[in-house]
């Protein structure tokens, strides 16, 4: 397959730079796997199309303040660092900008000495493993001096960190949200449980793959980021005897339903409690072993996200959902609206 298949004209008016005031207040396109047929909906509508005996599997990863910004030592250049996944021993795989400042060697000053980081070499797709020293606490410091990550896209300012967590965010590690789940608030959380729908968790850590566009030409080229999850022998218990009495597994987000999908397959379609690093490409051909839909925001054109939507409800159905959502003016990425593949 081509990636450009997976291409469709999206007016950048349409990309949403700010959060919505109430969480729910988005709209929701509603798009029916088999048929193709759409519903223009709200959030809150959302509990029409569940019922008693579902399970919504929520990814409770906290974003952490990864982007830091600091000077080279010695020259006094700005250096911005992305951070992305701990590597052990306080070293890290970051993204830097500018690269071409970055060489192994160089020393990158943060908040007066607070915080200083050793660049010790360059990985496969072009970012930095950085060393920190540092006195103290790094989550500590980290939360003194970084900033939230937010999506290149976003040109606008964040007035509340908090928005950009989900409300049931709890494990530190995320270098962006896993934002289908941005939509909820505990309240309607608390209103899906009191009509019988379960709440399952897992963790996965966003990481690398959401910076990088598919660089090849060719789908089935395209090497996908590793990312950290875990799944408890608890929510796995619940996901499978969810499965065993005939209920649905709904997925917020593609990041819980890359969690499923990777435990799933190694188990033939069964979950049990895991943790490790996945790089699970989702794309049209692949059969899904756990999930049975998805509540998931618009992506990027020709995004392996577009891609996993895509394998889970059509190309064609997609592309025409797609069309239909830029028509009717929803908003696009991060803080956009919401769509619910049944």
């Amino acid at each position: 397959m081509n990636v450009n298949d997976f291409d469709f004209h999206l007016p950048e008016e349409l990309i949403a730079q700010n959060p919505l005031q109430e969480r729910t207040g988005s709209r929701l396109l509603v798009l029916d796997k088999r048929t193709g047929d759409m519903e223009h909906r709200t959030f809150t509508d959302l509990k029409r199309y569940l019922k008693a005996g579902d399970t919504l599997v929520l990814n409770d990863t906290r974003v952490i303040p990864a982007r830091l910004f600091g000077v080279k030592e010695g020259t006094g250049a700005h250096i911005e660092v992305l951070l992305l996944k701990p590597l052990g021993d306080d070293r890290w795989e970051t993204l830097v900008r500018p690269g071409k400042r970055v060489k192994p060697g160089t020393r990158i000053v943060f908040g007066e000495h607070l915080l200083v980081a050793e660049c010790e070499g360059n990985t496969e797709v072009g970012g930095r493993i950085v060393r920190f020293e540092y006195e103290g606490i790094f989550n500590e410091l980290l939360d003194q001096l970084g900033e939230m990550p937010l999506p290149p896209y976003i040109k606008e300012q964040l007035e509340d960190n908090e928005r950009y967590q989900t409300v049931y965010a709890k494990h530190r590690g995320s270098a962006a949200a896993p934002t289908a789940g941005l939509h909820f608030t505990e309240e309607y959380l608390e209103e899906l449980k009191a009509m019988g729908v379960q709440l399952a968790f897992v963790t996965l850590h966003v990481g690398l793959g959401t910076f990088r566009p598919v660089a090849a030409d060719v789908v089935e080229e395209h090497e996908m980021h590793s990312e950290f999850y875990t799944l408890t022998e608890e929510n796995a218990r619940m996901i499978n005897e969810t499965k065993a009495r005939g209920g649905r597994i709904i997925a917020v987000g593609t990041t819980s339903c890359r969690t499923l999908e990777t435990i799933g397959q190694k188990h033939g379609g069964k979950l049990v409690a895991a943790e490790g690093w996945t790089n699970i490409f989702i794309y049209p051909g692949y059969k899904f072993h756990v999930i049975d839909g998805l509540v998931t925001n618009f992506h990027l054109p020709k995004s392996t996200l577009v891609m996993l939507v895509s394998a889970l409800a059509g190309r064609e159905n997609i592309l025409r959902a797609y069309n239909e959502a830029v028509n009717q003016k929803y908003r696009f990425f991060s803080f956009g609206d919401a769509m619910l593949i049944l």
